[in-house]
């Protein structure tokens, strides 16, 4: 995609009023999406995009454009574009370009584009089918496969040229069933930076059936009961506990503005001792996973909280100059429409070294939470409210009737400082994180843990 192009006058023309940094994003993405509702193939489309974006950056200000046009002439015009939002020192670095290579790479082996549409139907149909032949109760399946291959190539003022090849897939059904008037819903997904050999772990027939059964399991659950309770989190309910409620609090654009409640705590006790956080991109066919972040910045493993004590912040290129830091390789876009932002990728709680049934055994009575819904966290006050889409109330160390309507609220550095029991197994989870308008793909994950204390709310 650059290797037509002149990228050093381009990067020059941008810095021609000045600046501190300059880079180029070049992007070329192919997806295909099926949904199929109620029995029938609603939508099966394929798409293509393409285009650059060009970024300065000068002291705390960044200056951004972005074209669908590739020639050499285009791209000079946006780079005196971009430059004439510009007002800074003069740039007087030499920019010789040379390429990086990376440090993590990543094997996908049956690629989405090698199939025909009619075998990605078929993929969804199995998981349809299943889901309605599940149970009479059932009445709403909706299933949505997606894949995603994009190509980048980044250049900047460092002269460093990086390339970085992705494969998304994704499936997730979704289930409702009632009885009476009551009506519950069930949800499954599976993806990652992979291609259809994704189904070879999980099939779309196993998708339907956890999607289904937990529709099933909830329209017979009574209401949960509210009020002060130790929750146990069990490892399937992924991380996102901690992508909210502590992740998005630990992006530099927040901490660094003092727009989160870890502002200025580098070095500082935050969680218990038994609390061990990471991001970690390098992780193979996780969905958050990546070879070079969109800056150009190899992708990293990164403790963000080690043993309770606050270690780093996820920082971009734009954060780093300004804290005199590195990248952690957190620098991510939605696509070339957007400049890049401080981002989660693939966030997590460590294991710990207790065993996952004896943390319930040990546990008198409180609330047992299987997979966790959405939620909301304030990033300035650490306040959060998570929904629980499946959970059972635990009774003498037992896990015992399914429970449904549950929410949960808490401060996350508080609720991290509590934890007293962190098991030794890890469960994924796989999302779309939004923030600023763009959306990325994210993983998180965390073991089984123990929150003693923690407000449950119920719900009808």
């Amino acid at each position: 995609m650059l290797a037509d192009l002149d990228v050093t006058k381009i990067l020059k023309k941008a810095l021609k009023n000045g600046g501190d940094y300059a880079d180029l994003y070049a992007e070329q993405s192919e997806t295909t999406q099926i949904l199929s509702e109620q029995g029938k193939i609603e939508r099966a489309i394929g798409g293509l995009d393409a285009g650059v974006g060009l970024r300065v950056l000068y002291g705390k200000q960044v200056a951004y454009g972005f074209t669908t046009q590739w020639g050499q002439h285009d791209l000079e015009l946006l780079a005196d574009a971009v430059a004439q939002a510009v007002k800074s020192q003069a740039f007087t670095q030499e920019i010789t370009p040379h390429t990086v290579a990376p440090k993590h790479q990543f094997t996908i082996k049956q690629v989405p584009a090698k199939y025909q549409l009619p075998d990605k139907v078929k993929l969804v149909e199995r998981s349809e089918k299943t889901a309605w032949k599940f149970d009479k109760r059932i009445q709403q399946v909706k299933v949505v496969y997606g894949d995603l291959h994009k190509s980048i190539e980044m250049a900047n003022s460092f002269g460093e040229l990086t390339r970085d090849d992705r494969v998304y897939t994704l499936l997730f059904t979704q289930v409702v069933a009632g009885e009476g008037e009551r009506i519950q819903s069930g949800y499954h997904p599976v993806g990652g930076l992979v291609g259809l050999e994704l189904f070879e772990e999980e099939s779309p027939e196993e998708i339907a059936e956890t999607a289904a059964k937990q529709a099933i399991l909830m329209i017979t659950a009574d209401k949960a009961p509210a009020g002060t309770m130790p929750v146990v989190l069990s490892s399937e309910a992924g991380g996102t506990m901690i992508h909210e409620a502590v992740g998005h609090g630990l992006e530099a654009d927040l901490a660094c503005e003092g727009l989160s409640v870890y502002h200025k705590k580098i070095g500082q006790k935050i969680a218990s001792e038994k609390i061990t956080v990471l991001d970690d991109a390098t992780i193979p066919s996780k969905r958050g996973s990546f070879s070079f972040d969109d800056e150009g910045v190899s992708s990293e493993k990164t403790i963000l909280i080690e043993k309770g004590i606050l270690k780093s912040y996820m920082f971009d290129r734009r954060y780093a100059m300004q804290e005199g830091a590195q990248s952690t390789g957190n620098g991510r876009r939605e696509s070339f429409r957007h400049k890049p932002i401080c981002r989660m990728t693939n966030t997590m709680i460590a294991p710990g070294t207790d065993d996952p049934d004896e943390i319930v055994r040990s546990t008198e009575k409180g609330l047992f939470v299987r997979k966790m819904g959405g939620g909301r966290v304030n990033t300035v006050n650490g306040e959060f409210v998570f929904e629980v889409t499946e959970g059972c109330l635990i009774e003498k160390g037992k896990l015992g009737k399914p429970v449904r309507g549950a929410v949960l609220t808490g401060n996350g550095p508080k609720v991290m400082s509590i934890v007293d029991r962190v098991g030794s197994d890890l469960g994924f989870a796989i999302g779309t994180c939004g923030k600023d308008h763009q959306g990325v793909p994210v993983g998180d994950a965390q073991p089984t843990i123990r929150i003693p204390e923690l407000t449950v709310g119920g719900a009808a």
